[in-house]
């Protein structure tokens, strides 16, 4: 059982819902990675989302495309990035960490390749935002022998046979994009993510997450009522970019103890 499975089930066990902070490897700095990673979990993070710098993003909006620019003026490529999970993994083994990224960085070095060092550095699960599930069943198959989790996105105009589709090769969770349009791009309409999340509940038993438009403690706390985990990109992303070295962790950490307190 992975520790994505095993966090949410001790969470259902409490009553609570999982709080999942998304920050790009090496925005602002790739020294200051791994020490933003502990600062999250220490304020409240069940599990983090660490994004794969990329030069031509489809899925995120403008806060954190420029955290991508950040990350790739410094170079950060997969090589530091699993390093980076490794280094945590020193004095963290129990918080899963999710690649979420873009098919190109993967292709570049073998889907073989990719999986293997990503098993090596101990993540625990792989978003692929531009792999249909048509086309990575290879993928899919590869990651599962590993023990990583296979998660996908699912979206407002998913139609329902597609649905069906990323279910069967999906694991961990699945990830409702809470808006039509990219990460940070308008504000969630609650009534029609309940609505879709309560379609996609019919047909499967993986736990729901949802993001895409978290921007604040209040949307969190809605959105913790209707999902079984709540995550916030862009408006942690935005917090990195407004903070300077000296209280970058400090701010993070008051965000994230702020969601924290809302999703509980």
């Amino acid at each position: 059982m992975s520790r994505i499975t095993n966090t949410f089930q001790a969470l259902k066990e409490k009553n609570k819902k999982a709080l999942i902070p998304y920050i790009t490897a090496g925005d602002p700095h790739p020294d200051l990675t791994v020490s933003m990673l502990h600062a999250l979990v220490d304020a409240g993070a069940d599990m983090i989302e660490l994004g794969i710098p990329f030069s031509d993003p489809m899925a995120d909006g403008p806060t954190i495309q420029r955290a991508s620019e950040r990350a790739l003026a410094h170079h950060v490529g997969l090589s530091h990035i699993f390093k980076m999970v490794k280094a945590f993994r020193e004095k963290d083994n129990k918080t899963p960490i999710i690649l979420m990224g873009y098919a190109n960085p993967i292709e570049a070095i073998g889907a073989e390749t990719f999986v293997e060092r990503a098993k090596a550095s101990d993540v625990d699960g792989i978003i692929t935002v531009d792999y249909p599930p048509e086309e990575c069943k290879q993928f899919t198959k590869l990651l599962k022998e590993k023990n990583i989790d296979s998660i996908f996105l699912l979206s407002p105009t998913t139609e329902l046979d597609r649905v069906k589709l990323i279910i069967e090769q999906a694991s961990g969770f699945l990830y409702y994009v809470s808006l039509k349009g990219v990460t940070g791009a308008a504000n969630i309409d609650i009534e029609q993510v309940k609505s879709k999340v309560g379609i996609i509940r019919e047909l499967t038993k993986l736990p729901i997450g949802v993001g895409f438009g978290v921007r604040d403690a209040a949307t969190a706390k809605e959105v913790a009522k209707i999902s079984d985990a709540v995550v916030v990109g862009s408006r942690m992303v935005q917090e990195i970019e407004n903070s300077n070295k000296d209280n970058l962790i400090q701010n993070i950490s008051k965000l994230m103890k702020e969601l924290r307190e809302a999703v509980n």
